[in-house]
């Protein structure tokens, strides 16, 4: 049965560009899509954006819907111009848990798809900001009947509102070298711990946990979660000095100075008149250049472990702010170290959520209160890692002042002085 479109010409203008479109995405779903109940809500759904987009006004208001035993996980929509548009009067969206490292089968991604076509619009996105597969697009009716039915077979709601939200993990030593930590045990084990805190909402603001395998960072933990797990090395760096000489051979000397070389953001590296490479390891920062530009020939050292860094977030009150470490190297092997890592993120969830202001991030207080006072609070002592330019802030040590003051009285005594 023909359904009557909407006219939409400032939406087509959106498909007339160099990249695909979610235009055309949606147009898909309304002209192509054999069930008509998803075709009228898509063509509602365009119907409205195109209405928005002639009026510039938002016509979206949220609202409370939920699942039975969960606070959170649904973003309610309810359509302001519902009359006009009865289709799409209600298009919430169900965020739902990735497997860590995003390890999908397309058994899995069939099956999510098959019932989200039951009971949804049809429109996913892989992933949100937030990490989670978003389902977009149900009324509230269908809302508890999708999550049923997928919860019968694996998968759970993530965060939504002030709570603990969805970790991320990148895909790790499945399928990357560089790999210097297990990222998804790690994500598990968090992800285990604080699943109440995730369904839940009871704390100031969003917590987020992402875990990095090395300072490359893929997941954008540092400036993306308040809780970041960056894998990293503390011993040399692994040379292999014939792949080093096979990659000046192949790029030129000059090339090599120019892009490996000189791009150290600490001088930390040298090229000998053999074509081998001198790494000065005590200035290394573990940036990952180098290991990008000559993968065979430069890996991370043997004594892996991660970086653990609080307090990153994009634009709130005060700005951007990246994570401030808190631990420089921690190991993660033993059963006692993730115990410790979940200790830890306890500690500082329980401080925030004693210490913060309402809608204030974990950083947001750390930048009110102070590092020192943070640090007493959840027991840790200052280390000069945690300077946030640590050469260009000069520091001394203080912890031999007291003997050389009395060596000095003494001596002063000893002159008769």
């Amino acid at each position: 049965m023909a359904i009557d479109k909407h006219s939409t010409p400032m939406l087509d203008q959106l498909e007339t560009g160099p990249w695909p479109s979610f235009i055309s995405g949606i147009k898909r779903l309304r002209d192509q899509h054999p069930d008509p109940r998803i075709n009228n809500m898509s063509n509602s759904l365009l119907g409205q954006l195109e209405h928005s987009y002639e009026t510039r006004k938002g016509y979206w208001k949220g609202g409370t819907v939920s699942v039975l035993g969960y606070g959170g996980g649904i973003i309610p929509r309810f359509s302001e111009v519902a009359r006009a548009f009865p289709e799409s009067k209600e298009f919430h969206t169900l965020r739902v848990q990735p497997p860590a490292g995003n390890h999908y089968t397309t058994a899995m991604l069939r099956q999510l798809a098959d019932s989200w076509e039951k009971y949804g619009s049809g429109l996913i996105t892989f992933h949100g900001q937030t990490g989670n597969i978003m389902f977009i697009g149900a009324d509230t009716q269908n809302t508890q009947p999708f999550f049923d039915e997928i919860n019968a077979y694996g998968w759970d709601l993530g965060g939504a509102g002030p709570c603990v939200r969805t970790a991320m993990s990148c895909v790790g030593a499945a399928r990357c070298e560089m790999s210097c930590t297990n990222e998804l045990k790690a994500h598990r084990t968090l992800v285990n711990r604080f699943v109440d805190d995730v369904h839940r909402p009871a704390l100031p603001y969003k917590f987020k946990f992402k875990v990095s395998g090395c300072a490359n960072d893929c997941q954008n933990a540092i400036e993306r979660s308040d809780f970041a797990v960056l894998g990293t090395w503390r011993d040399d760096m692994k040379v292999d000095q014939a792949e080093v000489q096979s990659y000046v051979a192949e790029k030129g000397r000059q090339s090599v100075l120019d892009n490996v070389i000189s791009r150290c953001p600490t001088q930390a590296l040298a090229l000998n008149d053999d074509d081998t490479l001198k790494v000065d390891n005590r200035n290394c920062v573990r940036c990952m250049h180098c290991l990008n530009v000559m993968p065979k020939a430069l890996h991370p050292g043997d004594d892996k472990g991660v970086t653990i860094l609080i307090g990153g977030k994009r634009t709130l009150k005060i700005g951007d702010l990246m994570g401030t470490v808190v631990v420089p190297f921690k190991k993660l092997e033993t059963e006692d170290d993730y115990a410790s890592l979940v200790e830890l993120a306890e500690t500082i969830i329980e401080f925030w959520a004693e210490n913060g202001l309402e809608h204030e991030r974990c950083g947001e207080m750390i930048e009110r209160i102070g590092l020192a006072n943070f640090l007493e609070g959840i027991g840790i002592e200052p280390d000069p890692n945690m300077l946030s330019h640590p050469r260009q802030s000069s520091y001394i040590r203080m912890d031999e002042w007291d003997a050389a003051a009395q060596a000095w009285y003494q001596g002063q005594a000893a002159a008769g002085r």
